[in-house]
C-alpha cells in the first residue's frame, strides 16, 4: 500500500508536509505504520498549485529518500495546496508514468489501495472512459484507470456524482467479471486547485487508513495516510464512505452511495465544523 498527504491554507514549503514533521510522508516511505508494508520505494510524486490553474508536477521512480533532488525542491518550492504520494506498486511497473499523481487539466488525482482482480476487470474499465481523456492515458495503472473514469463521469462538474457513478460502474463490472476474492479498496484524494476531495472506500469494509488534521501549525489542514506528528488529539480518523471536501471556509461531507450513481435518490450531506 502507499502513503499519500495533501494539503491546504497558507502558503507554506512543501517540506513543511513532506519532510520536516517527526511521522512526516518522508518517514512514512520508509516506516509505515498502518500498512500492510513499511516500506514504500516505487517511486513518488508531488502535485502542487502556484500562479496557473493546472498544477505542477514531480515525479520519480526513485525512492523518496535516493532522490537528491527532492529535499531542495520541498524546501524552496512554496504552495498553498499541493498533493503528494510514496509509492508501493499493486499494479503496473515502477515507472514515472504509473507514479501518482495523475494530472488532467487542473485537477490532480492520487490512490492508496487496489482494485481487486484488475486484470479482469481492465477491459471493461477502459470502455467506460470517454475518448478525450483515454487518449491521455500514460500508464497501466488501475489508479489512472480510476481517474480517467471520474473525468468521464463528470468530475469537472460535480465531483460528488462523479464518484458515485464511477463506484456504482465499477462495482457492476467487479459484479459481473468477478474478483476472485481480491477486495477493491479506494482511498483516494483529488483537488481542482481550490478544494481537496478525500475518501476512503472497501466492499470488504477495509479501506487503507487516512486521517484529517485540525488546524496545524501554519495555519493550515492536511489529509495524510498517517498523521504526520504520531498520533495525537488533532488528527481525525477520515470516516468511510463518505467524501471529505476541504476547502478554505472549513469542510464538508457528504454520504457516498454508489446506488445513487446508478439512478437511485441520494444520501442526505452533513456538514463539519472547520
Amino acid at each position: 500500500m502507499c502513503r499519500l498527504a495533501a494539503y491546504l491554507g497558507a502558503e507554506i514549503p512543501l517540506e513543511n508536509i513532506i519532510a520536516r514533521p517527526r511521522h512526516s510522508l518522508l518517514v512514512q516511505s520508509q516506516d509505515a505504520q498502518e500498512a500492510k508494508l513499511r516500506v514504500n520505494g516505487d517511486g513518488f510524486g508531488i502535485a502542487w498549485y502556484g500562479h496557473l490553474p493546472e498544477p505542477g508536477l514531480f515525479k520519480d521512480v526513485l525512492p523518496a529518500w535516493a532522490d537528491t533532488n527532492l529535499p531542495s525542491v520541498c524546501r524552496l518550492v512554496r504552495s498553498r495546496l499541493f498533493l503528494a504520494h510514496v509509492r508501493a506498486a499493486t499494479t503496473g511497473a515502477a515507472s514515472r508514468d504509473n507514479c501518482h499523481p495523475f494530472a488532467h487539466g487542473r485537477w490532480a488525482f492520487m490512490h492508496n489501495g487496489c482494485i481487486g482482480n484488475f486484470a479482469a476487470l481492465r477491459r471493461d474499465m477502459e470502455a467506460c472512459i470517454a475518448d478525450e481523456f483515454y487518449a491521455t492515458r500514460r500508464g497501466t495503472t488501475d489508479s489512472e484507470l480510476f481517474f480517467l473514469l471520474l473525468l468521464s463521469n463528470g468530475l469537472e462538474t460535480d465531483p460528488k456524482a462523479a464518484l458515485d457513478a464511477t463506484l456504482a460502474r465499477l462495482l457492476e463490472i467487479a459484479g459481473r467479471r468477478g474478483t476472485r476474492g481480491e477486495p477493491i479498496r479506494l482511498t483516494c484524494a483529488f483537488s481542482d486547485g481550490e478544494r481537496i476531495f478525500a475518501f476512503r472506500f472497501a466492499d470488504d469494509g477495509r479501506a487503507p487508513s487516512l486521517y484529517l488534521s485540525d488546524c496545524l501549525d501554519h495555519g493550515g489542514r492536511a489529509f495524510a495516510s498517517e498523521p504526520l506528528e504520531g498520533p495525537c488529539a488533532r488528527w481525525r480518523v477520515v470516516e468511510p464512505d463518505i467524501l471529505y471536501e476541504l476547502g478554505n471556509d472549513g469542510v464538508a461531507v457528504h454520504a457516498i452511495n454508489p446506488s445513487h450513481g446508478a439512478g437511485d435518490l441520494e444520501r442526505p450531506v452533513r456538514s463539519m465544523s472547520s
